[in-house]
């Protein structure tokens, strides 16, 4: 009879986590029939939407933001996922301006630039998408997956012409941080903007040589960093607000290295594979940097939580 009574309870108490189970799974097929319908509606669209990141080096790191925004979310998926509820309201708040945006995007009425209309298609599956979650999952899971779900902006390429003054800043700081490495190394050099005049070559630091793709990485890469390594949001705000300057600076190491190496030792490595490969071991020189200023700042935490301990 005892072991009845047990078998009973056991059944009982596995019929509600067999009916949440199930509860989340229809949640799950419902947000990804609503995520997946505007793609199939607009695959125009979204084939030359594809065909413009696959050909863009500067937006090549977009297919990952997905993968781990859903992996962010699998990782956390026992307190994101502890009370879901259906949310109409904060749904809908969403994915109409989303809906809104694939349809401007479609008919392009203000004749946009490939660009800024791959810009705002993308903004509008971001938003479809978030909306989505809030839609079949509640309030309490959207606040709870805040960070991956907004990680997602990461894939909306950047409009023109805000693009250019991007591009255009960092070449302007990476020339003066190229300036700053020649005085530091002794090269001598006169500069006239974005051209250097050094002995026997002359360069130019050229919208391609701005570092644009590898400043966009370790800005994703710091953002994500502060987010899984630093629980103050002060120390993380910090921690992105390094990323462009140490992009710049690691940039303008590679401008006055190279050109250095060139004048000095060979030509070649300012057309050779060190120039057009070599990008990688200056960003991990970015990185080291990166990581000693996380290191501190997640040592200012630990401090901070001794201190409150000894109290």
């Amino acid at each position: 009879m005892k072991f009845m009574d047990r078998l009973d309870t056991s059944l009982a108490a596995g019929e509600p986590l067999a009916t949440e189970r199930h509860d989340l799974l229809y949640r799950t097929i419902g947000f990804g029939i609503l995520c997946l319908l505007p793609m199939a509606f607009m695959w125009g669209s979204v084939r030359s939407l594809l065909s413009f990141i696959l050909g863009d080096e500067t937006y090549t790191h977009i297919p990952l933001i997905p993968i781990v925004s859903f992996y962010l979310i699998y990782a956390e998926r026992k307190s994101i996922f502890a009370n879901t509820a259906y949310a109409g309201k904060i749904g809908s708040a969403v994915v109409v301006p989303g809906a809104v945006c694939l349809v401007l995007a479609r008919l392009n009425i203000w004749g946009l630039s490939s660009t800024n209309q791959n810009s705002l298609l993308m903004l509008g599956f971001v938003l479809i998408w978030v909306g989505a979650f809030g839609l079949f999952y509640g309030n309490h899971p959207i606040r709870a997956a805040a960070f991956p779900l907004l990680f997602l902006l990461f894939v909306v390429p950047v409009p023109q012409p805000l693009l250019s003054h991007v591009i255009f800043l960092l070449q302007e700081g990476s020339s003066k941080a190229a300036e700053w490495f020649f005085r530091l190394m002794g090269v001598p050099f006169l500069r006239q903007g974005f051209d250097f005049s050094l002995p026997g070559i002359t360069i130019r630091v050229a919208e391609e040589c701005s570092g644009i793709r590898s400043t966009l990485a370790l800005l994703i890469l710091t953002v994500l960093a502060s987010h899984l390594f630093l629980r103050r949001s002060r120390n993380g705000v910090i921690l992105c607000l390094f990323a462009v300057p140490i992009a710049i600076v690691k940039n303008g190491f590679r401008i006055a290295s190279l050109s250095t190496l060139a004048v000095y030792v060979n030509p070649i490595f300012l057309t050779g594979p060190i120039h057009h490969q070599g990008g990688a071991l200056f960003f991990v020189f970015a990185l080291i940097m990166m990581a000693l200023l996380l290191k501190f700042l997640q040592s200012t935490e630990s401090g901070g939580r001794a201190a409150g301990l000894i109290k």
